[in-house]
């Protein structure tokens, strides 16, 4: 597919409105063999994705789209758990990235960690959600992230530091323009930029790490793209120990638990094993 071509800029009447708004649902997935191993889990995540660790990832969002940071606020909480509100405000930017080609349990959920940014017009959200599976020693933390800008900084410029910052095995993203902006001869703009997919602007470090699906309302100007990682280490998901530990039916169980778990979240359903 051939390279978007670059559109002279367009001369507009007062402030551009249109709002872009980039959404994630990101997941990692763990296997936590006893109670024990999965409360330690769970302290794990609170500790690694702390209201400070938030805060710096935000920051950094708030840097790459080209957004000044006004003030911070952030408090833990006990036993767990924190919040963060930061003011920003819209300040010189690049514009928008420069795309690249496409390539075509159950359990309690508690919220951890929220972080909310603020731009003047605009915000940025994060929400953590740690949960354990009752009986089969399956962990999940989900991130839920939010990123909506108005005017001329886009939120696809943090998209390939988002996907790095959690390493997350499924990655779940929608983005959307909604509203408009008029020129100076009063005709309306729904969009101000040239995009088919949201895969147009991944990397090619990040595409080629994960299977990728798209479902895109083109009329409406949303999309929507699923990843999930295409080599499952079982290393990677072990908490407390590793793979060469456990007899081989064991590690082959575990296996089969922990790829049951991501693809009925890769797909959103429940699957019958």
């Amino acid at each position: 597919m051939a390279k978007p071509t670059n559109n002279p800029k367009l001369k507009l009447l007062g402030f551009n409105n249109l709002t872009k708004s980039l959404s994630f649902n990101i997941y990692d997935i763990c296997y936590a063999r006893n109670s024990a191993q999965q409360q330690e889990y769970i302290e794990y995540i609170d500790e690694a994705y702390n209201a400070e660790r938030l805060t710096a990832i935000l920051t950094e969002v708030a840097h790459i789209i080209g957004a000044n940071i006004l003030n911070v606020a952030r408090q833990d909480y006990d036993p767990q758990g924190a919040s963060v509100t930061m003011l920003i405000s819209e300040g010189h930017h690049d514009g928008l990235p420069t795309p690249t080609n496409t390539k075509t349990s159950k359990g309690k959920t508690k919220a951890k960690e929220s972080v909310v940014a603020h731009l003047d017009k605009s915000h940025i959200t994060v929400h953590t959600y740690p949960e354990n599976h009752p009986d089969a020693g399956i962990s999940t933390f989900r991130a839920d992230i939010d990123v909506s800008t108005c005017g001329k900084i886009s939120p696809l410029k943090a998209l390939n530091y988002l996907i790095k910052s959690f390493e997350s095995d499924i990655v779940v993203m929608d983005y959307r323009v909604r509203g408009f902006t008029r020129n100076v001869r009063g005709m309306k703009h729904f969009i101000d930029h040239q995009i088919d997919s949201i895969q147009n602007f991944l990397s090619r470090e990040v595409k080629d790490k994960y299977d990728l699906v798209d479902v895109n309302v083109y009329q409406e100007n949303i999309f929507h793209t699923k990843m999930r990682l295409k080599q499952l280490d079982l290393d990677t998901y072990l908490f407390g120990e590793g793979s060469s530990e456990l007899p081989p039916r064991e590690a082959k169980r575990i296996r089969e638990r922990v790829d049951h778990e991501i693809m009925e979240i890769f797909y959103g359903r429940n699957i019958q094993r």
